[in-house]
C-alpha cells in the first residue's frame, strides 16, 4: 500500500495528487470490498512516512488484519531486534496480527499457496537487493507484494497481489482462485 508515500506517485505511475489523495482513496477502496468480518492478508510495506501518524489508518479499515511484513514495514524481521521490538506493539495497537515473513495459506478449494511480501524472482526493474529474503520455489503459486508492477502474473505461479496491479483494491481469493485455475 504504502500509505503515507508521497514518492511512490512518481515511482510507481499511481494517479493521485498526493497523501491525502493516497490515503483517502485507498481507505475507500478497501472498504468498499471488505466487510467487517471479512480477513485481509496484507503482504507487506502497510504505510510510508510518519509510521505513527500513518498507522492510525489502519484504525479505518474495515476487516480482521493479518500483516506479512515487508522492508518497509517496522516490524519486520530484516530490521534490527530492537526497531522490530519497538514498532510491534504499534502495528498490534491497530489492529494488524503480526505473522511469519512467508507462510502458507489454504484457499477455499484447497489449493495451498506461499504468502511472502517478495517474489521468487524479480522482474529486471528490481535489483537483487532483497535476494535473501525471497522464499523458495518449492512447486506452489506464491502471492506477493513488493515489486509495485501494474502486472497481475509476475512469473511461473507468482502473482502480484499488491494494489498497483488491483487498482488500490484488495484482491480476493476467488480472483485468485480464478487466475490460478485459468493458468493450470
Amino acid at each position: 500500500h504504502h500509505f503515507s508515500h508521497a514518492n511512490i506517485i512518481d515511482f510507481a505511475g499511481r494517479p493521485f495528487v498526493n497523501v491525502d489523495h493516497i490515503n483517502y482513496s485507498m481507505v475507500e477502496k478497501w472498504n468498499s470490498v471488505v466487510n467487517e468480518d471479512d480477513t485481509v492478508y496484507v503482504l507487506g510495506d502497510f504505510a510510508m512516512g510518519h509510521r505513527e501518524k500513518t498507522l492510525v489508518l489502519a484504525d479505518q479499515l474495515n476487516g480482521y488484519k493479518k500483516l506479512v511484513p515487508g522492508n518497509h514495514d517496522n516490524c519486520w524481521k530484516g530490521l534490527s531486534v530492537k526497531m522490530v521490538e519497538k514498532w510491534t506493539p504499534y502495528y498490534e495497537g491497530v489492529g494488524f496480527e503480526i505473522m511469519p515473513g512467508q507462510m502458507d495459506h489454504t484457499l477455499p478449494d484447497g489449493t495451498v499457496v506461499t504468502l511472502c511480501h517478495f517474489p521468487y524472482s524479480f522482474t529486471t526493474r528490481y535489483d537483487d537487493k532483497y535476494s535473501g529474503n525471497r522464499p523458495i520455489d518449492e512447486g506452489k503459486w506464491l502471492l506477493h507484494g513488493h515489486t509495485h508492477e501494474k502486472e497481475i502474473r509476475t512469473g511461473e505461479r507468482q502473482i502480484h497481489i499488491g494494489v498497483d496491479a488491483w487498482d488500490f483494491t484488495p484482491v480476493s481469493e476467488e480472483w485468485i482462485m480464478e487466475i490460478i485455475d485459468e493458468s493450470n
